[in-house]
Parts: structure tokens; sequence; C-alpha cells
């Protein structure tokens, strides 16, 4: 099976600073891969990576078995294969939910506009966000307008979604909606490759956790092995302060 997304012997410095070093990283068709570690342990920044926003310095990523780091290929095109969600919602403020929604579809990907119109409707139906059509982002909670940011980027019908710390904008009682609706994307086949500070939600959507530290890919296995038996006395650390913290 070729992997839907393969790192290899990635490197990324920013000035002196390296923030991933020689990563190695294969995403099944269908998997879902937890990035977790300290805050500047390269998670975000491998996203950033994967999605063409950042430029590597060393190694090469591939998408369906092509490479995409090669300099003859055109970035749009790539992300126009894949969505990402960032902790903030980047929704455009003067733009209704439904026009926030068909941007990409009808000026990127040349989508009908009642096309486009009909998906939006059908998504925002699935996540319970119908109601919200027409209302402006400023007139919805946190969590609202995260699960709008979602629906924005599966409208576009991606084969792979990125999320960033897609939670950590937002108030405790909020997160637990976003984190449902990826729990359906999973359900639905989806691959993702998500970067979080939700213990429990790594623990039980993933199929594999890697925990990064200082821009390496420490440890990685299943949730059970990572969380229950941790190999490195790094993990254990950093696991052990999550648990003292009451996040786990």
């Amino acid at each position: 099976m070729t992997p839907k997304v393969e790192l290899r012997n990635v490197v990324k410095a920013f000035d002196d600073k390296v923030v991933l070093r020689d990563v190695d990283l294969e995403v099944d068709p269908h998997e879902v891969v937890c990035l977790i570690g300290s805050s500047g342990s390269g998670k975000s920044t491998l996203l950033k990576c994967v999605n063409l926003l950042v430029d590597i310095d060393d190694g090469d990523i591939l998408l369906d078995g092509n490479v995409i780091t090669d300099g003859s290929v055109n970035p749009n095109d790539v992300r126009q294969k894949m969505g990402i969600v960032f902790q903030a919602f980047n929704l455009f403020p003067h733009m209704t939910v439904l026009d926030n929604i068909i941007l990409a579809p009808t000026k990127v990907h040349g989508v009908d506009q009642a096309a486009a119109r009909d998906r939006a409707a059908e998504l925002l139906e699935q996540f319970g966000l119908l109601d919200k059509i027409e209302e402006y982002p400023d007139r919805l909670s946190g969590g609202q307008q995260q699960r709008v940011a979602v629906v924005r980027a599966l409208a576009t019908r991606p084969g792979l979604m990125l999320f960033d710390e897609v939670t950590s904008a937002l108030d405790p009682e909020l997160v637990a909606e976003v984190l449902g609706v990826i729990k359906g994307l999973k359900e639905d086949g989806m691959t993702m490759i998500i970067a979080t500070h939700e213990m429990g939600f790594a623990r039980d959507v993933a199929d594999e956790v890697c925990f990064l530290d200082s821009g390496v890919i420490l440890e990685q296995g299943p949730p059970q092995q990572i969380f229950k038996n941790p190999q490195q006395a790094r993990t254990r650390q950093f696991l052990q302060r999550i648990m003292d913290a009451g996040r786990l």
C-alpha cells in the first residue's frame, strides 16, 4: 500500500534553530496520526511543511507516492488535495458562513456555484450548523466558528486533513463539540494528521501517536503503547507532567 503521506529525512531550520531533524513518517490511507509533545517541539511546523506553507531545507515529502517538495511542483495544486485547520479560525469576518465555505470551491476549484452551495448545506447539516448558514462569524460561538472552519476545509473534498491544535483557542466546554467532529471524520475514513494537546483525545482517536521532542520523533506507536508503556524516559516525563496536571 502506498502511504497517503510520507516524510523522508525532513529537516527544517529557522535561522540557527533546527525545528525538524531528519523526520521520517508514514501515514497510510484512512489512518489517523496524532502528534504530541511540548510547545515548540515541531508539531505545527511539521504540518505546515506537509501543506507546503513552509519550505523544507532537506529531505522529501510525498503525497500519494509523488514528491511534492520538488521545486517544479506548484504548491497550490498540492494544497487543493488537502485541508488544514488552525487554532485560529481564520474565517473572513465580512462574509457569511456560506460565503466562507464556497469561496475556495468556486474560485479555486471551479465548482459550479449551485453545486458548491449544495455541498456547503450538506456539510453544515452534518455538523449541526445549517441554521447558521447566513450568519456572520462574529455571531457564532468559538466552537461553532471552529466547526465552520472544518466544514470550509472539507468543502473541497480533500483526501487528507491536517489539524493544528484546533481546540487551543476554545473554552473547555466547547472543546468536546470540535473533537466530536474530528471523531466523526475518522469514522468516515478520512486520513488525518493531528497536532494536539488533548491527550485523552489522541489516545481514543489515533491509530498511531508520535511524540516529538526538539524536532525529533522520539517515540512512535499505537496509543496503548505510547500512553501505557512508553519506552523513552523523555516520553514518560512528558506524560507524567500531563497526568499531574489532570489532563490524562
